[in-house]
């Protein structure tokens, strides 16, 4: 069980890079570490925080697994807790 990150590399708002921080384990897990990282509620997108590259080191230091974007889907996926994007949700 753990919490995964992957390694900044998504162009995202004020010219950050940023990673996508995820559990294997449950959303409890999640939350709880997210919390421990300051990240705000609001970067929270169905089964993922985004983090800016300005959190990624000290995700690693307080114990998130550095972890390739492909192995990061895969391990949230054979959880069961990755949540994809409705229709509707696409379409806004």
């Amino acid at each position: 069980m753990a919490v995964l990150i992957d390694r900044p590399n998504w162009p995202g708002p004020r010219g950050l890079l940023w990673s996508h921080l995820v559990s294997d384990s449950s959303l409890e897990e999640l939350h709880a570490f997210a919390r421990l990282l300051g990240v705000p509620v609001r970067a929270f997108d169905r089964d993922h925080y985004d983090v800016p590259e300005t959190v990624y080191d000290r995700a690693v230091v307080l114990g998130a697994e550095p972890v390739g974007s492909r192995e990061l889907v895969r391990r949230l996926t054979d959880a069961g807790l990755r949540r994809r994007k409705t229709r509707s949700e696409s379409t806004l």
